[in-house]
Protein backbone atom coordinates (compact mmCIF):
# COMPACT_ATOMS: atom_id res chain seq x y z
CA UNK A 1 0.00 0.00 0.00
CA UNK A 2 2.78 2.22 0.95
CA UNK A 3 4.31 1.57 -2.42
CA UNK A 4 1.48 1.91 -4.51
CA UNK A 5 0.60 5.11 -2.83
CA UNK A 6 4.29 6.66 -2.95
CA UNK A 7 4.10 6.24 -6.64
CA UNK A 8 0.69 7.79 -7.07
CA UNK A 9 2.04 10.80 -5.24
CA UNK A 10 4.71 11.14 -7.21
CA UNK A 11 2.92 11.25 -10.61
CA UNK A 12 0.59 13.28 -9.80
CA UNK A 13 3.16 16.27 -9.55
CA UNK A 14 3.64 15.86 -12.99
CA UNK A 15 2.90 17.59 -16.08
CA UNK A 16 -0.10 15.39 -18.26
CA UNK A 17 2.10 14.64 -20.49
CA UNK A 18 5.29 13.46 -18.22
CA UNK A 19 2.68 11.26 -15.84
CA UNK A 20 1.37 9.62 -18.85
CA UNK A 21 4.93 8.24 -19.74
CA UNK A 22 6.00 8.02 -16.44
CA UNK A 23 2.64 5.51 -15.70
CA UNK A 24 3.15 3.65 -18.60
CA UNK A 25 6.77 3.01 -17.15
CA UNK A 26 5.91 1.57 -13.78
CA UNK A 27 3.24 -0.58 -15.57
CA UNK A 28 5.43 -2.21 -17.84
CA UNK A 29 8.05 -2.24 -14.26
CA UNK A 30 8.11 -6.32 -13.45
CA UNK A 31 8.08 -5.29 -9.79
CA UNK A 32 4.97 -3.48 -10.47
CA UNK A 33 3.30 -6.48 -12.09
CA UNK A 34 4.41 -8.40 -8.65
CA UNK A 35 2.90 -6.15 -6.56
CA UNK A 36 -0.05 -6.28 -7.87
CA UNK A 37 -0.22 -9.91 -7.72
CA UNK A 38 0.86 -9.89 -4.05
CA UNK A 39 -2.05 -7.24 -3.62
CA UNK A 40 -4.45 -9.44 -5.34
CA UNK A 41 -3.36 -12.58 -3.23
CA UNK A 42 -3.55 -10.90 0.13
CA UNK A 43 -6.63 -8.53 -0.81
CA UNK A 44 -8.88 -10.19 1.89
CA UNK A 45 -6.04 -10.56 4.79
CA UNK A 46 -4.59 -6.81 4.62
CA UNK A 47 -5.87 -4.18 7.25
CA UNK A 48 -9.06 -1.80 6.45
CA UNK A 49 -6.64 1.06 5.95
CA UNK A 50 -4.11 -1.20 3.20
CA UNK A 51 -7.52 -1.79 1.52
CA UNK A 52 -9.26 1.05 0.95
CA UNK A 53 -5.96 2.91 -0.08
CA UNK A 54 -4.68 0.60 -1.93
CA UNK A 55 -8.20 0.77 -4.28
CA UNK A 56 -7.23 4.45 -3.93
CA UNK A 57 -4.00 4.81 -5.22
CA UNK A 58 -4.40 2.39 -8.18
CA UNK A 59 -7.74 4.18 -9.24
CA UNK A 60 -5.85 7.32 -9.21
CA UNK A 61 -2.80 5.90 -10.93
CA UNK A 62 -5.16 4.69 -13.65
CA UNK A 63 -5.19 1.17 -13.34
CA UNK A 64 -8.08 0.13 -15.44
CA UNK A 65 -11.29 -0.61 -13.48
CA UNK A 66 -12.31 -3.50 -15.31
CA UNK A 67 -9.33 -5.27 -13.94
CA UNK A 68 -9.28 -8.78 -11.74
CA UNK A 69 -7.44 -6.68 -9.23
CA UNK A 70 -9.81 -4.13 -9.13
CA UNK A 71 -12.87 -5.34 -8.88
CA UNK A 72 -12.05 -7.84 -6.37
CA UNK A 73 -10.67 -4.99 -4.13
CA UNK A 74 -14.32 -3.36 -4.47
CA UNK A 75 -15.87 -7.18 -3.52
CA UNK A 76 -13.73 -6.94 -0.93
CA UNK A 77 -14.77 -3.72 0.10
CA UNK A 78 -18.69 -4.94 0.11
CA UNK A 79 -17.69 -7.73 2.56
CA UNK A 80 -15.90 -5.65 4.64
CA UNK A 81 -18.27 -2.52 4.75
CA UNK A 82 -19.40 -2.38 7.88
CA UNK A 83 -15.68 -2.76 9.49
CA UNK A 84 -14.33 0.48 7.82
CA UNK A 85 -13.99 3.72 10.20
CA UNK A 86 -14.91 7.24 9.41
CA UNK A 87 -11.16 7.86 7.76
CA UNK A 88 -11.94 4.73 5.57
CA UNK A 89 -14.85 5.43 4.66
CA UNK A 90 -13.70 8.70 3.60
CA UNK A 91 -11.16 7.84 1.71
CA UNK A 92 -13.41 5.02 -0.35
CA UNK A 93 -16.02 7.38 -1.10
CA UNK A 94 -13.00 9.53 -2.98
CA UNK A 95 -11.91 6.27 -4.65
CA UNK A 96 -15.57 5.65 -5.94
CA UNK A 97 -15.95 9.37 -6.89
CA UNK A 98 -13.42 8.56 -9.74
CA UNK A 99 -14.45 5.65 -11.08
CA UNK A 100 -17.15 4.90 -13.73
CA UNK A 101 -20.57 3.13 -13.07
CA UNK A 102 -20.41 -0.84 -12.92
CA UNK A 103 -22.17 -3.57 -10.67
CA UNK A 104 -19.32 -3.33 -8.10
CA UNK A 105 -18.97 -0.03 -8.02
CA UNK A 106 -23.17 0.74 -8.05
CA UNK A 107 -23.64 -1.61 -5.10
CA UNK A 108 -20.86 -0.75 -2.91
CA UNK A 109 -21.93 2.74 -3.34
CA UNK A 110 -25.40 1.97 -2.43
CA UNK A 111 -23.95 0.28 0.97
CA UNK A 112 -21.78 3.07 1.35
CA UNK A 113 -24.64 5.66 1.75
CA UNK A 114 -26.37 3.36 4.07
CA UNK A 115 -23.55 3.53 6.31
CA UNK A 116 -22.85 7.04 6.06
CA UNK A 117 -26.35 7.82 7.09
CA UNK A 118 -26.08 5.62 10.57
CA UNK A 119 -22.88 6.72 10.99
CA UNK A 120 -23.58 10.72 10.09
CA UNK A 121 -24.14 11.75 14.14
CA UNK A 122 -20.76 10.39 15.15
CA UNK A 123 -18.54 11.57 12.72
CA UNK A 124 -16.94 15.22 14.72
CA UNK A 125 -14.42 15.76 12.12
CA UNK A 126 -15.29 18.64 9.22
CA UNK A 127 -12.41 17.40 6.62
CA UNK A 128 -14.11 13.77 6.65
CA UNK A 129 -17.73 15.28 6.73
CA UNK A 130 -17.07 17.59 3.90
CA UNK A 131 -14.97 14.86 1.63
CA UNK A 132 -18.13 12.70 2.35
CA UNK A 133 -20.51 15.74 0.96
CA UNK A 134 -17.74 15.96 -2.11
CA UNK A 135 -17.54 12.44 -2.94
CA UNK A 136 -21.05 10.84 -2.16
CA UNK A 137 -22.47 13.92 -4.98
CA UNK A 138 -25.61 15.84 -6.09
CA UNK A 139 -27.41 12.15 -6.30
CA UNK A 140 -28.09 11.85 -2.46
CA UNK A 141 -30.79 12.35 -1.18
CA UNK A 142 -31.98 15.68 0.39
CA UNK A 143 -32.52 13.87 4.44
CA UNK A 144 -29.03 12.83 3.72
CA UNK A 145 -27.94 15.99 2.79
CA UNK A 146 -30.01 17.96 5.60
CA UNK A 147 -28.28 15.13 7.78
CA UNK A 148 -24.62 16.31 6.74
CA UNK A 149 -25.38 20.10 7.32
CA UNK A 150 -26.53 19.07 11.05
CA UNK A 151 -23.62 17.70 11.21
CA UNK A 152 -21.42 20.13 9.79
CA UNK A 153 -22.90 23.07 11.51
CA UNK A 154 -22.55 21.06 14.87
CA UNK A 155 -18.78 21.67 14.73
CA UNK A 156 -18.78 24.88 13.06
CA UNK A 157 -16.59 26.21 16.22
CA UNK A 158 -14.08 24.37 14.81
CA UNK A 159 -13.92 25.53 11.64
CA UNK A 160 -10.51 26.25 10.01
CA UNK A 161 -9.87 28.33 6.79
CA UNK A 162 -8.77 25.56 4.85
CA UNK A 163 -12.07 23.64 5.88
CA UNK A 164 -14.43 26.49 4.99
CA UNK A 165 -13.10 26.93 1.53
CA UNK A 166 -13.17 23.38 0.77
CA UNK A 167 -16.70 23.40 2.33
CA UNK A 168 -17.92 25.62 -0.18
CA UNK A 169 -17.09 23.12 -2.97
CA UNK A 170 -18.26 20.12 -1.49
CA UNK A 171 -21.67 22.32 -1.46
CA UNK A 172 -21.44 23.10 -4.87
CA UNK A 173 -20.40 18.72 -5.39
CA UNK A 174 -23.79 17.93 -3.40
CA UNK A 175 -25.78 20.48 -5.32
CA UNK A 176 -27.11 21.86 -2.01
CA UNK A 177 -27.30 25.84 -1.05
CA UNK A 178 -26.81 25.58 2.72
CA UNK A 179 -27.26 29.23 4.11
CA UNK A 180 -26.25 28.16 7.38
CA UNK A 181 -23.37 26.51 6.35
CA UNK A 182 -22.18 28.87 3.73
CA UNK A 183 -22.73 31.83 6.02
CA UNK A 184 -20.53 30.11 8.80
CA UNK A 185 -17.56 29.58 5.89
CA UNK A 186 -17.37 33.05 4.64
CA UNK A 187 -17.51 34.47 8.21
CA UNK A 188 -14.11 32.17 8.64
CA UNK A 189 -12.99 33.34 4.93
CA UNK A 190 -13.68 37.03 6.10
CA UNK A 191 -11.61 36.57 9.30
CA UNK A 192 -8.31 34.86 7.07
CA UNK A 193 -9.20 36.88 3.77
CA UNK A 194 -5.48 38.37 3.55
CA UNK A 195 -3.90 34.33 3.33
CA UNK A 196 -6.38 33.43 0.53
CA UNK A 197 -4.28 32.43 -2.31
CA UNK A 198 -5.55 34.12 -5.30
CA UNK A 199 -6.94 31.27 -7.27
CA UNK A 200 -8.90 30.22 -4.15
CA UNK A 201 -10.14 33.48 -4.51
CA UNK A 202 -11.88 32.71 -7.58
CA UNK A 203 -13.05 29.14 -6.81
CA UNK A 204 -14.87 30.72 -3.90
CA UNK A 205 -17.04 33.11 -6.22
CA UNK A 206 -17.44 30.35 -8.78
CA UNK A 207 -18.79 28.34 -6.30
CA UNK A 208 -20.84 31.24 -4.79
CA UNK A 209 -22.27 31.71 -8.28
CA UNK A 210 -22.98 28.04 -9.13
CA UNK A 211 -25.26 28.08 -5.14
CA UNK A 212 -26.67 30.93 -6.25
CA UNK A 213 -25.16 32.52 -2.93
CA UNK A 214 -25.64 36.06 -2.68
CA UNK A 215 -23.37 37.78 0.03
CA UNK A 216 -22.75 40.69 -0.55
CA UNK A 217 -20.45 41.08 2.52
CA UNK A 218 -18.03 38.70 1.21
CA UNK A 219 -18.02 39.78 -2.04
CA UNK A 220 -16.66 43.36 -1.17
CA UNK A 221 -14.12 42.06 1.46
CA UNK A 222 -12.63 40.44 -2.12
CA UNK A 223 -13.02 42.93 -3.81
CA UNK A 224 -11.76 45.52 -1.13
CA UNK A 225 -8.70 43.13 -0.26
CA UNK A 226 -7.19 42.77 -4.08
CA UNK A 227 -8.15 46.29 -4.64
CA UNK A 228 -5.79 47.71 -1.69
CA UNK A 229 -3.31 44.88 -3.17
CA UNK A 230 -4.04 45.36 -6.71
CA UNK A 231 -0.08 46.20 -7.00
CA UNK A 232 0.69 42.40 -6.24
CA UNK A 233 -1.64 40.98 -9.06
CA UNK A 234 -0.87 40.73 -12.38
CA UNK A 235 -2.97 42.45 -14.73
CA UNK A 236 -4.36 38.95 -16.45
CA UNK A 237 -5.33 37.85 -12.74
CA UNK A 238 -7.35 40.66 -12.28
CA UNK A 239 -9.14 40.19 -15.66
CA UNK A 240 -10.08 36.60 -14.36
CA UNK A 241 -11.65 38.06 -10.63
CA UNK A 242 -13.72 40.81 -12.29
CA UNK A 243 -15.01 37.64 -14.74
CA UNK A 244 -16.33 36.31 -11.69
CA UNK A 245 -18.11 39.20 -10.51
CA UNK A 246 -19.55 39.66 -13.37
CA UNK A 247 -21.20 36.45 -13.49
CA UNK A 248 -22.29 37.03 -9.76
CA UNK A 249 -23.63 40.50 -10.78
CA UNK A 250 -21.70 42.15 -8.85
CA UNK A 251 -19.84 45.44 -9.40
CA UNK A 252 -16.63 46.19 -7.55
CA UNK A 253 -16.67 49.81 -8.70
CA UNK A 254 -13.47 50.78 -7.47
CA UNK A 255 -11.25 47.91 -8.26
CA UNK A 256 -13.03 48.27 -11.79
CA UNK A 257 -11.52 52.20 -12.10
CA UNK A 258 -7.93 50.96 -11.16
CA UNK A 259 -8.04 48.44 -13.68
CA UNK A 260 -9.06 50.68 -16.18
CA UNK A 261 -6.53 53.56 -15.79
CA UNK A 262 -3.96 50.13 -16.38
CA UNK A 263 -5.47 49.30 -19.16
CA UNK A 264 -5.58 52.93 -20.53
CA UNK A 265 -1.78 53.34 -19.57
CA UNK A 266 -0.79 49.60 -21.19
CA UNK A 267 -3.41 47.77 -23.60
CA UNK A 268 -0.03 45.87 -24.71
CA UNK A 269 -0.92 42.83 -22.30
CA UNK A 270 -5.01 42.57 -23.74
CA UNK A 271 -5.07 39.66 -26.20
CA UNK A 272 -8.48 39.10 -27.73
CA UNK A 273 -9.57 36.73 -25.01
CA UNK A 274 -8.86 39.20 -22.28
CA UNK A 275 -10.33 42.27 -24.42
CA UNK A 276 -13.81 40.31 -24.95
CA UNK A 277 -13.73 39.61 -21.18
CA UNK A 278 -13.14 43.25 -20.15
CA UNK A 279 -15.84 44.35 -22.68
CA UNK A 280 -18.35 41.83 -21.54
CA UNK A 281 -17.75 42.60 -17.95
CA UNK A 282 -17.93 46.23 -18.40
CA UNK A 283 -20.88 46.40 -20.67
CA UNK A 284 -23.08 43.69 -18.25
CA UNK A 285 -22.08 45.26 -15.38
CA UNK A 286 -22.95 49.00 -17.19
CA UNK A 287 -19.83 50.53 -15.64
CA UNK A 288 -17.67 53.17 -17.17
CA UNK A 289 -14.51 54.68 -15.59
CA UNK A 290 -15.35 57.92 -13.74
CA UNK A 291 -13.32 60.54 -15.53
CA UNK A 292 -12.14 58.85 -18.02
CA UNK A 293 -14.88 57.26 -20.18
CA UNK A 294 -13.70 58.30 -23.73
CA UNK A 295 -10.34 57.49 -23.03
CA UNK A 296 -11.57 54.03 -21.83
CA UNK A 297 -13.65 52.71 -24.44
CA UNK A 298 -11.42 54.47 -27.28
CA UNK A 299 -8.69 52.18 -26.04
CA UNK A 300 -10.53 49.41 -26.14
CA UNK A 301 -12.12 50.11 -29.33
CA UNK A 302 -8.39 50.76 -30.63
CA UNK A 303 -7.61 47.47 -29.48
CA UNK A 304 -10.49 45.40 -31.18
CA UNK A 305 -9.28 47.38 -34.32
CA UNK A 306 -5.90 45.26 -34.47
CA UNK A 307 -7.73 41.97 -34.20
CA UNK A 308 -10.51 42.71 -36.89
CA UNK A 309 -8.34 40.81 -39.80
CA UNK A 310 -8.61 37.38 -38.01
CA UNK A 311 -11.54 37.51 -35.63
CA UNK A 312 -14.29 35.33 -35.88
CA UNK A 313 -17.63 36.56 -36.47
CA UNK A 314 -19.02 35.09 -33.33
CA UNK A 315 -16.56 37.11 -31.47
CA UNK A 316 -17.19 40.00 -33.31
CA UNK A 317 -20.84 40.41 -32.62
CA UNK A 318 -19.76 40.15 -28.88
CA UNK A 319 -17.54 42.54 -28.85
CA UNK A 320 -19.57 45.11 -30.93
CA UNK A 321 -22.72 44.04 -28.69
CA UNK A 322 -20.74 45.20 -25.84
CA UNK A 323 -19.31 48.53 -26.99
CA UNK A 324 -23.02 49.20 -28.31
CA UNK A 325 -24.27 48.97 -25.03
CA UNK A 326 -21.98 51.11 -23.69
CA UNK A 327 -23.54 53.94 -25.73
CA UNK A 328 -20.69 53.41 -28.50
CA UNK A 329 -20.71 52.79 -31.94
CA UNK A 330 -17.36 51.24 -33.44
CA UNK A 331 -17.69 52.12 -37.01
CA UNK A 332 -15.04 49.42 -38.91
CA UNK A 333 -15.99 46.73 -36.26
CA UNK A 334 -19.44 47.35 -37.61
CA UNK A 335 -19.34 47.39 -41.49
CA UNK A 336 -17.83 44.61 -40.79
CA UNK A 337 -20.19 42.89 -39.07
CA UNK A 338 -23.00 44.15 -41.14
CA UNK A 339 -21.72 42.43 -44.60
CA UNK A 340 -24.15 39.72 -45.69
CA UNK A 341 -21.81 37.14 -45.64
CA UNK A 342 -21.37 37.45 -41.94
CA UNK A 343 -24.67 37.53 -41.13
CA UNK A 344 -25.42 34.71 -43.21
CA UNK A 345 -23.10 33.43 -41.09
CA UNK A 346 -24.45 34.07 -37.56
CA UNK A 347 -28.31 33.36 -38.72
CA UNK A 348 -27.34 30.02 -40.02
CA UNK A 349 -25.67 28.14 -36.96
CA UNK A 350 -28.33 26.88 -34.81
CA UNK A 351 -25.93 26.98 -31.53
CA UNK A 352 -26.60 29.69 -29.51
CA UNK A 353 -28.94 31.13 -32.24
CA UNK A 354 -31.17 32.70 -29.81
CA UNK A 355 -28.73 34.70 -27.79
CA UNK A 356 -27.10 35.68 -31.42
CA UNK A 357 -30.34 36.96 -32.73
CA UNK A 358 -30.74 39.06 -29.49
CA UNK A 359 -27.77 40.39 -29.32
CA UNK A 360 -27.99 41.20 -33.51
CA UNK A 361 -31.52 42.95 -32.76
CA UNK A 362 -29.99 45.16 -29.86
CA UNK A 363 -26.53 46.30 -32.00
CA UNK A 364 -29.49 46.96 -34.98
CA UNK A 365 -31.35 49.48 -32.76
CA UNK A 366 -27.87 51.12 -31.60
CA UNK A 367 -27.00 51.88 -34.85
CA UNK A 368 -30.46 53.47 -35.57
CA UNK A 369 -31.22 55.01 -32.13
CA UNK A 370 -27.54 56.05 -30.47
CA UNK A 371 -26.89 57.81 -33.86
CA UNK A 372 -26.32 60.90 -33.78
CA UNK A 373 -28.46 62.22 -36.99
CA UNK A 374 -31.39 60.02 -35.16
CA UNK A 375 -34.87 61.52 -35.06
CA UNK A 376 -37.55 60.79 -33.27
CA UNK A 377 -40.48 59.00 -35.19
CA UNK A 378 -44.02 58.38 -34.51
CA UNK A 379 -44.31 55.78 -32.52
CA UNK A 380 -45.78 52.91 -33.29
CA UNK A 381 -47.76 51.06 -30.92
CA UNK A 382 -49.32 47.92 -30.48
CA UNK A 383 -50.95 45.94 -27.36
CA UNK A 384 -50.89 42.20 -26.85
CA UNK A 385 -52.70 41.36 -23.64
CA UNK A 386 -52.15 37.41 -24.13
CA UNK A 387 -48.36 38.22 -23.02
CA UNK A 388 -49.42 40.35 -19.81
CA UNK A 389 -47.36 38.17 -17.13
CA UNK A 390 -49.54 37.32 -14.41
CA UNK A 391 -46.79 38.66 -12.35
CA UNK A 392 -48.46 42.21 -13.53
CA UNK A 393 -51.96 41.76 -12.40
CA UNK A 394 -51.33 43.55 -9.41
CA UNK A 395 -50.15 46.42 -10.77
CA UNK A 396 -52.62 46.33 -13.06
CA UNK A 397 -55.18 45.99 -10.52
CA UNK A 398 -53.73 49.23 -8.61
CA UNK A 399 -53.76 51.10 -11.72
CA UNK A 400 -57.64 50.31 -12.30
CA UNK A 401 -57.93 51.52 -8.88
CA UNK A 402 -56.00 54.80 -9.24
CA UNK A 403 -57.16 55.85 -12.64
CA UNK A 404 -60.61 54.71 -12.70
CA UNK A 405 -60.80 53.04 -16.18
CA UNK A 406 -58.76 50.79 -18.78
CA UNK A 407 -58.66 53.59 -21.24
CA UNK A 408 -56.26 55.79 -19.07
CA UNK A 409 -53.25 53.64 -19.74
CA UNK A 410 -51.92 50.58 -22.09
CA UNK A 411 -50.48 47.13 -21.43
CA UNK A 412 -47.92 45.45 -22.69
CA UNK A 413 -47.17 47.76 -25.49
CA UNK A 414 -44.58 46.93 -28.50
CA UNK A 415 -42.13 49.31 -30.11
CA UNK A 416 -39.99 49.30 -32.35
CA UNK A 417 -36.83 46.50 -32.50
CA UNK A 418 -38.87 44.40 -30.12
CA UNK A 419 -38.85 46.36 -27.05
CA UNK A 420 -41.81 46.15 -24.93
CA UNK A 421 -43.41 48.71 -22.09
CA UNK A 422 -45.38 46.55 -19.27
CA UNK A 423 -47.56 50.12 -18.73
CA UNK A 424 -47.79 53.16 -20.38
CA UNK A 425 -49.01 56.43 -19.31
CA UNK A 426 -49.47 60.04 -20.61
CA UNK A 427 -49.58 62.62 -17.99
CA UNK A 428 -49.64 66.70 -18.79
CA UNK A 429 -46.89 68.37 -19.19
CA UNK A 430 -46.96 69.35 -15.52
CA UNK A 431 -47.94 66.06 -14.11
CA UNK A 432 -50.88 66.69 -12.29
CA UNK A 433 -53.51 65.14 -15.03
CA UNK A 434 -53.44 61.36 -16.28
CA UNK A 435 -55.02 61.82 -20.22
CA UNK A 436 -56.50 58.69 -22.08
CA UNK A 437 -54.04 56.92 -24.40
CA UNK A 438 -56.93 55.97 -26.74
CA UNK A 439 -57.32 59.56 -27.34
CA UNK A 440 -55.93 60.78 -30.87
CA UNK A 441 -52.32 62.46 -31.11
CA UNK A 442 -53.46 65.60 -32.52
CA UNK A 443 -56.37 65.45 -29.53
CA UNK A 444 -53.46 65.53 -26.96
CA UNK A 445 -51.37 68.57 -25.23
CA UNK A 446 -48.07 69.01 -27.57
CA UNK A 447 -46.70 68.81 -23.92
CA UNK A 448 -47.72 65.63 -22.96
CA UNK A 449 -45.35 63.37 -21.05
CA UNK A 450 -45.25 59.48 -21.98
CA UNK A 451 -44.53 57.10 -18.89
CA UNK A 452 -42.95 53.80 -18.95
CA UNK A 453 -43.37 51.49 -16.62
CA UNK A 454 -41.22 48.83 -15.91
CA UNK A 455 -41.42 46.00 -13.81
CA UNK A 456 -38.05 44.04 -13.79
CA UNK A 457 -36.56 41.14 -11.72
CA UNK A 458 -33.58 41.94 -9.26
CA UNK A 459 -31.31 40.53 -11.88
CA UNK A 460 -31.89 43.41 -14.17
CA UNK A 461 -29.66 45.66 -11.61
CA UNK A 462 -26.50 44.86 -9.98
CA UNK A 463 -26.06 43.21 -6.51
CA UNK A 464 -27.04 45.23 -3.49
CA UNK A 465 -28.11 48.38 -5.67
CA UNK A 466 -30.27 49.77 -8.10
CA UNK A 467 -27.87 50.29 -10.14
CA UNK A 468 -29.52 48.55 -14.01
CA UNK A 469 -27.30 46.15 -15.28
CA UNK A 470 -26.24 46.66 -19.36
CA UNK A 471 -29.50 44.94 -21.03
CA UNK A 472 -31.60 47.32 -19.32
CA UNK A 473 -29.74 50.39 -19.49
CA UNK A 474 -29.70 49.88 -23.05
CA UNK A 475 -33.30 49.51 -22.99
CA UNK A 476 -34.06 52.62 -20.54
CA UNK A 477 -31.91 54.61 -23.06
CA UNK A 478 -33.32 54.04 -26.08
CA UNK A 479 -36.86 54.10 -24.68
CA UNK A 480 -36.42 57.76 -23.50
CA UNK A 481 -34.62 58.12 -27.46
CA UNK A 482 -38.56 57.15 -28.48
CA UNK A 483 -40.10 60.09 -25.99
CA UNK A 484 -40.71 58.21 -22.74
CA UNK A 485 -39.50 58.75 -19.15
CA UNK A 486 -38.86 55.56 -17.98
CA UNK A 487 -40.12 54.07 -14.20
CA UNK A 488 -38.08 50.96 -13.24
CA UNK A 489 -39.82 49.14 -10.49
CA UNK A 490 -38.69 46.24 -8.91
CA UNK A 491 -41.19 43.64 -9.01
CA UNK A 492 -40.20 41.81 -6.49
CA UNK A 493 -40.43 44.27 -3.78
CA UNK A 494 -43.61 45.36 -5.54
CA UNK A 495 -45.43 42.65 -4.70
CA UNK A 496 -44.80 42.57 -1.41
CA UNK A 497 -46.56 45.32 -1.42
CA UNK A 498 -50.34 45.49 -0.26
CA UNK A 499 -52.76 46.99 -2.81
CA UNK A 500 -53.02 49.51 -0.68
CA UNK A 501 -49.40 50.81 -0.80
CA UNK A 502 -49.39 49.35 -4.21
CA UNK A 503 -51.79 51.97 -5.62
CA UNK A 504 -49.58 54.89 -2.82
CA UNK A 505 -46.35 53.79 -4.79
CA UNK A 506 -47.56 54.31 -8.24
CA UNK A 507 -49.78 57.38 -7.40
CA UNK A 508 -46.16 58.77 -6.76
CA UNK A 509 -44.36 57.45 -9.41
CA UNK A 510 -46.85 59.03 -11.54
CA UNK A 511 -47.96 62.47 -10.34
CA UNK A 512 -44.49 63.28 -8.93
CA UNK A 513 -41.58 64.31 -11.11
CA UNK A 514 -39.21 63.75 -8.05
CA UNK A 515 -39.64 60.10 -9.00
CA UNK A 516 -36.20 59.15 -10.32
CA UNK A 517 -36.16 55.82 -12.18
CA UNK A 518 -33.40 54.69 -10.46
CA UNK A 519 -30.95 55.33 -7.14
CA UNK A 520 -27.61 54.40 -6.20
CA UNK A 521 -28.85 53.84 -2.75
CA UNK A 522 -27.62 50.19 -1.50
CA UNK A 523 -29.50 47.51 -0.66
CA UNK A 524 -28.28 46.21 2.83
CA UNK A 525 -29.01 42.96 3.35
CA UNK A 526 -26.36 40.60 2.95
CA UNK A 527 -28.26 37.39 0.85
Amino acid sequence: TNSLTAVWRLLRGLSEEQRRYERRLVFEHPAFVRLCQQLLRDARRVTRGDLVFSLHALVNLGVPQNTLLVQTLLRVCQERLNELDNRCISVLATALRGMDQDKNVSALQAGLRLLVQQRIPHIKDIFILQNLMRCLGKDVPVFLKKKLEKAVLKEADHLTFLNAQRLFFALVAMNYCSIPILDACSEKILENIHDAPFRQLILILEACHDLQYRNIKLFSAVANYVTSTVCLWDKRQIVLLLSAFETLGFQPTELMDIFAEKVTEDPEFLNLKYLLIILRVYSRLNYVPRGQKQLFIETLHSCLNKYLPNISTTELLKAVYSLCILGYLPHPALDQLLQKENLDELQSGDLHKDQKEMMLQCVKACVELDSPTFTRPVPVLSEDLNLVSSNHRKAREALLELLGDENMFRENVQLLHKYHIDFEIRVDSERKKVLPVTAPDDHVDPGAERLAFLFVPLSAFCMGTTHPQGKLAVKTRHLTKLGYEVIVVMNKKFQEMTNEDAVEFLKGKIYSRSAFPFSEAKVQSNN
